[in-house]
This record gives C-alpha cells, structure tokens and sequence, in this order.
C-alpha cells in the first residue's frame, strides 16, 4: 500500500474517541448511569469511559507506520526523526504534568487563584504551540510564543500547592492523559524506526510489553523502583502495550493491499476476538481494571479496538460512505486542539460563576446526559470555528 495512502477510518475513530472522551469527561456522574463511567479501581469490570482513552492510544499506535514511513521517504534521517520524537514526547510530558497539577494550586500560597492559573497555562499553551503557518510573520509568532513561554515559566515558579509530602510544588504522579500519550508514543515510534514494518517483530514487542504488565501487576519489577519516578509508565507495560497493539495493526494495514480489504478484515475479526478472548483468561490473576492497568483491561480494550476499526474501515474505506462522520472529522484532524480547547471554556465558566453548565444540576439522567452530549458536539464546533481562524495546536 502506498505510504501517502490515508486511511481515513484511522481519523474517523480518532475523532470518534475524542468526542466520547470530551462527553465522558463532562459527565455527572452522580446522576449518569453507573455505565457510562469509570469504574472504581478495586471493581472488576469496565465501563464505556473505561474504553475511550485505550481507543485513543490504540490509534495513536494505528498512525505511526503511516506517519513515520512519509518521513523517511521525504529523506528525513533517523537522527532528524528520533530529535522529532523526543520532542513531541518531551512536550505531552510537560503539558500532561501541567494539566495534572491544576487542581493542586493553593491559591494563598501561590498568589493566583486555581482557575486564573490553569486559564494562563492553557492559553500559553496555545501561544507556544500554534500551528504557525510556514509564511506567517516570524516577528508576530515569535511576538506570540515569547510571551507564551514567560508566562508558563512565571507559572511554574510560582506554583504551590501547600502539600508538604510532595514538597508542595509540581508533581508527576500518572502524568495526565497526554503523558501517558506521550510515554507510549516515545517507546512505539521507536519501535517502528528500528523495527519498521516488521510484523513478526512488532508483534514479539507486544508480547514483550503484555509479559511487563503482568509481572508488574504481580509486583515482580521491584528491582525497578529505583526508576520508576521517571519510567514508571514504561515499567508498568499496559500503556506501550496498547500503543503496540495500534502500531501492529497499523503495519498489517499497511502492508496488506487495500484491494485484499477481505483478508484484512478477517484478520483484525481474528485478532480483535484472540485479544477478548486473552483478556477475559487473563481475569483469572487480574480484575478487568483501568485504574490498575490491569492486562486483562488491557487486552479486552485493544480487542474491542480492532473491532471497532475494522468496522468503520469497511464503512469508510471499502463502502465509501464518510459522509455521516464530517460531524468529527474537525476532532480527528486537529485532536490536541479538540482536546485542549473546552479546558480554557472549562475554567472561564467556573471563574465566572455565570450557570452556563445548568444541565449538570438536573436530577434526570436524561437531561445530564443529553447535555453532556451537546457540550462534547459544541467543543468539536469551537475546533473547526478554530482552524478556519488558523488557530490549531502541532507538536
């Protein structure tokens, strides 16, 4: 398969898993149904918000063959893809970290309220990392980004969060929803450069990685804590093993030509069923647990994922019929951007005090969740609204 080819299912489902992480997020889950939650840690078994995120990193992993392969036939060297790699990581990293410590700010000892704080780092965020067009004027950009970067300094410094037992300032902890995005994509880019398109080994790593999780949920890697401050997620095995699995499924649609579309399909079908079936045996020594990152989770996740894809690739790319998904393509297409924008309306509205989210307040399931619905449909409106202004985040 050409590696210019699109596979415009991959950006479908992108934008599906972002709309139902934008909905899922907004929840009110006092009144919600229990299903369409997270599940408490110590319960056995998953809701709908248990599978979202997975979803997303599994198409994470699905893009990186695609992605990866343009650039080594631009002529990009390794070296100048590996610098791209740990700087796309290094940054899901740092605004991960900042999105996991805003909840923490101690007004009082900080000097800033909590939402005046997160409101400043979320638009530094956007001054830094804006798609700048490649014409645009260099002293308007930089006139942008410097700013953008004193004032993320200036919150870092002067963040607090009155905890002694962490020191009262930033911390790492789970590293926030994109660190863990960028932990799995550091170990599957690599993977994909050293390995390229190397089934037999691509899938050898996602055993590999399957093997960590379970000797990690057996509490067999203690000899790793020394470095498990920094590599816990790497140690830990579940988030590379799903991006893995994304990665490998990516490589066969790849290399399989979309003219054989019934052997692929057959293929993840297999695939998607062997990972439910591996999964649901694997709950025999570990509970179905996404907040213990469990491989049974896991591997029940990565398996609805391949049905999930197979599904709308045979919709989108054999059947030719997109045009009921153009509601999401804005959230497929610019996904940071979908998925940082609402934060910024997020704590405006909460400064504000203005009852803008009333349907929170409802005691109806119905209305909580209708409205939840909206919102996540509007947020995807406020990204298209964006990039038509030019305002769209790239890492």
């Amino acid at each position: 398969m050409p590696t210019n080819l699109r596979i415009t299912s991959i950006d479908i489902m992108r934008g599906l898993t972002l709309v139902l992480m934008l909905f899922v997020n907004d929840l009110n889950m006092k009144v919600a149904p229990a299903w369409l939650g997270h599940m408490q840690a110590d319960f056995d078994g998953m809701g709908l918000a248990d599978w979202v995120f997975p979803g997303f990193l599994f198409i994470v992993g699905m893009a990186i063959p695609f992605a990866f392969s343009n650039r080594f036939a631009k002529g990009q060297s390794v070296l100048k893809i590996s610098i791209h790699i740990l700087i796309r990581t290094l940054t899901l990293l740092l605004i991960g970290v900042l999105m996991l410590n805003t909840g923490r700010v101690n007004e009082e000892l900080t000097g800033i309220s909590e939402n005046l704080w997160a409101l400043l780092m979320y638009i530094s965020v956007f001054l830094i990392w804006i798609d700048y067009p490649a014409n645009s004027n260099k002293y308007l950009s930089n006139g942008l980004k410097i700013p953008g970067i004193a004032t993320l300094i200036f919150l870092v410094i002067k963040f607090r969060s009155g905890q002694p037992e962490n020191g009262g300032w930033l911390v790492t902890e789970w590293w926030g929803i994109l660190g863990l995005i960028g932990w799995g994509y550091l170990v599957s880019a690599f993977a994909y450069v050293l390995l390229r398109d190397s089934i037999i080994k691509t899938a050898a790593l996602v055993i590999f990685f399957l093997a960590v999780n379970m000797l990690s949920g057996w509490g067999l890697l203690g000899f790793l804590d020394p470095v498990s401050p920094v590599l816990g997620i790497i140690i830990e095995g579940n988030v590379p093993l799903i991006v893995l699995t994304g990665l490998l499924a990516g490589i066969i649609i790849k290399k399989i030509p979309s003219t054989e579309f019934k052997k692929i399909i057959l293929i993840f079908i297999g695939l998607g069923v062997f990972c439910l079936i591996l999964g649901f045996f694997l709950r025999n020594w570990f509970i179905i647990s996404k907040i213990r990152a469990t491989p049974s989770w896991g591997m029940i996740c990565t398996g609805i994922s391949f049905l999930v894809f197979i599904l709308l690739y045979w919709i989108v790319d054999i059947r030719k019929k997109s045009g009921w998904a153009a509601i999401v393509n804005p959230a497929g297409k610019y996904s940071l951007t979908t998925y940082l924008a609402p934060d910024i309306l997020y704590h405006l509205i909460w400064m504000s005090g203005f009852p803008v989210l009333i349907y929170k307040q409802s005691a109806e399931p119905l209305i909580v969740v209708a409205g939840s619905i909206l919102w996540a449909l509007l947020m995807v409106g406020l990204t298209a609204l964006l990039a038509r202004l030019k305002i769209t985040l790239k890492i």
